[in-house]
């Protein structure tokens, strides 16, 4: 009894732990993230503009260089939320694997497969979209508002209240909740799936743990898992976008994912759906390099 209850402790610290590091991490990654996730949000959602260095500099000319921080509020305090939920996420669902073959079978290994990393961060996906579709359709919302004495909301909490006012929490405030399901866990089963698989590729090739993997080599493999991230699911992300800055009543474009995904193709052909891929994937690499090597850092402090 005594050493499943110390079991049980160890793991409630160890989760503590992950979500520590997790939400260190997310605030690296708004800060280094946020100025490339606008022009993103912006190509996916208009086309007044002929690319994204045409639009970095629309931006920059017309509202100023803190425009490219606008919302950046809402995914500081929410992102570092969602990736202490990622990784602790994460960290409890591969603990689990990890139990289960131990237990069945006949090698007792704790080593996971490549299928069930991925299932692991698909968990994590879908755990963290109950936080992050409505913290991303606010900061949509802030980002693609008209420039000055025109804009709509006032701030985060204005945003919150006026999508909630619309239709209600589940229909304004979390429009485009079920392909936010699909993206983020089609996003992060790729994400931890990729990162792990190069970070046990490093160790078993020059025969170390992986905890003796270098810092460097570990933001470099973050940074690759972020392009698969991206490519993996961006079309899911453009049509996410696409309805959280649609309108209301009357102005609504979409019906639903569905009329979304249908509207688009019918109108931009299979390029809609990568609309703002460049500005993404060039976002993704440091961003995604910042995140793993924070946490990774972090995580070795903590043990």
């Amino acid at each position: 009894m005594a050493a499943e209850k110390g079991l049980e402790a160890g793991g409630l610290a160890r989760t503590l732990k992950d979500l520590f590091a997790g939400a260190v991490g997310g605030v690296a990654q708004v800060l280094l993230g946020q100025p490339f996730d606008i022009v993103k949000v912006r190509l996916q959602t208009t086309q007044q503009y002929a690319g994204a260095l045409d639009c970095a500099t629309k931006i920059y000319k017309n509202e100023g260089p803190l425009a490219f921080y606008k919302g950046t509020l809402t995914p500081l305090l929410g992102i570092g939320a969602c990736v202490s939920v990622q990784f602790g996420a994460f960290h409890w669902a591969r603990r689990t694997f990890e139990a289960y073959n131990q237990t069945s079978s006949p090698f007792a290994s704790h080593t996971l497969s490549y299928g069930q990393y991925y299932a692991s961060g698909a968990f994590a996906g879908i755990a963290n979209s109950i936080i992050s579709g409505p913290i991303e359709h606010v900061r949509i919302r802030l980002q693609t508002q008209p420039h000055g004495a025109a804009r709509l909301y006032s701030g985060p909490l204005d945003c919150v209240r006026k999508l909630s006012a619309h239709e209600g929490v589940l229909k304004g405030l979390y429009r485009g909740e079920a392909v936010t399901i699909l993206r983020e866990a089609q996003a992060y089963g790729f994400w931890f799936l990729t990162f792990e698989y190069l970070m046990n590729a490093d160790a078993a090739r020059n025969g170390i743990k992986r905890e003796q993997v270098s810092t460097p080599k570990v933001a470099f493999y973050g940074g690759l898992a972020g392009e698969a991230l991206w490519i993996a699911s961006y079309p899911f992300d453009v049509v996410k976008s696409k309805m959280q800055s649609d309108g209301f009543g009357a102005d609504q474009k979409y019906k639903g994912m569905r009329d979304c995904f249908a509207k688009t193709w019918r109108a931009e052909g299979a390029g809609g759906f990568w609309r703002g891929i460049g500005p993404t994937l060039l976002r993704a690499m440091p961003v995604s390099a910042g995140t793993f090597a924070v946490v990774e850092v972090t995580m070795r402090m903590l043990n």
